[in-house]
């Protein structure tokens, strides 16, 4: 398999699993290039994902590796291999990597959490309230970019609506219920929607009110996606220069705490219903 110019999040994160699990193993680059029949920079492209590896390969290396971890090994053959086309492949080239390594990292999670205190998590928005985040961009975005922002948002939600729909749990600090993102109009609309998509079995709305005080961290939105297995949920965090996605156990306690702490100070589903109904003026 030739090699990837441009690796996803998910095939760094395989490549990064590989090299753990020979780390763990105290094993050598080496090692793994003799075992394989390759030279050993092929072994550090499969570890950094720029070359693809066989699900036949990584159960090799895993079992002479020591890995008696069953699922953890069937989740990582998975992840192998170049993909067929999935549909957010026609974004590539138009839209920021990092985007679509979110919605790659959504498609592929059983549960995914997220803490907000800006903005109206990315699955619940409406494609009103998206298009007016993407008008306040700086430097500002052309008309065409923005709409395919707007484009790509509303296909991500599928997640959420199809046969098996990840479980989604949405902690938004009241903060975010009230900048209005698109003036009156649109945020009532987002409200609405927001009421509405917090009825489905598969979504939990849960509001944290001013009146929680202080918060720990620095305020900044997080989505923790749970994978096949514990071993490989991923955090993702926003910044002002694009997505950053981390798996490291510190990190991932650390977020799992901040999204607990949210949780314990937030209303109740039905509370946090009739807040958000309260403030569309209904």
């Amino acid at each position: 398999m030739p090699p990837r110019s441009a690796p996803t999040e998910r095939q760094k994160r395989l490549g990064a699993e590989l090299r753990k699990m020979r780390s763990d193993a105290e094993e050598s680059t080496e090692f793994a290039a003799r075992l394989l029949g390759l030279d050993r920079m092929k072994i550090s492209n499969i570890e950094s994902g720029v070359r693809a590896i066989t699900p036949e390969r990584v159960r090799t290396l895993a079992c002479n590796y020591g890995c008696r971890d069953g699922p953890y090994v069937d989740a990582l053959a998975a992840m192998t291999g170049d993909r067929p086309k999935d549909w957010w492949e026609t974004y590539w080239g138009q839209l920021p990597a990092g985007l679509i390594d979110i919605t790659e990292l959504e498609w592929h999670a059983i549960a995914v959490r997220v803490g907000v205190f800006l903005h109206i998590p990315g699955l619940l928005q409406t494609d009103g309230y998206v298009r007016a985040v993407g008008n306040a961009a700086l430097p500002p975005l052309s008309a065409h970019e923005v709409e395919l922002r707007v484009a790509l948002r509303m296909q991500r939600q599928q997640v959420l609506h199809r046969e098996s729909p990840i479980a989604y749990t949405a902690y938004i600090h009241e903060a975010a219920l009230r900048i209005e993102f698109g003036g009156a109009k649109v945020m009532r609309a987002q409200l609405n929607h927001l009421r509405e998509m917090s009825e489905r079995d598969n979504v939990e709305v849960r509001v944290v009110p001013f009146s929680s005080g202080a918060f720990p961290g620095a305020g900044q939105a997080m989505l923790y996606a749970e994978g096949v297995v514990p071993r490989l949920d991923t955090v993702q965090l926003d910044s002002a220069h694009g997505p950053v996605f981390t798996h490291a156990p510190a990190q991932l306690d650390k977020y799992r705490s901040q999204l607990d702490w949210m949780e314990s100070v937030s209303l109740g589903l039905s509370e946090s219903r009739d807040f958000i109904l309260a403030l569309t003026g209904a």
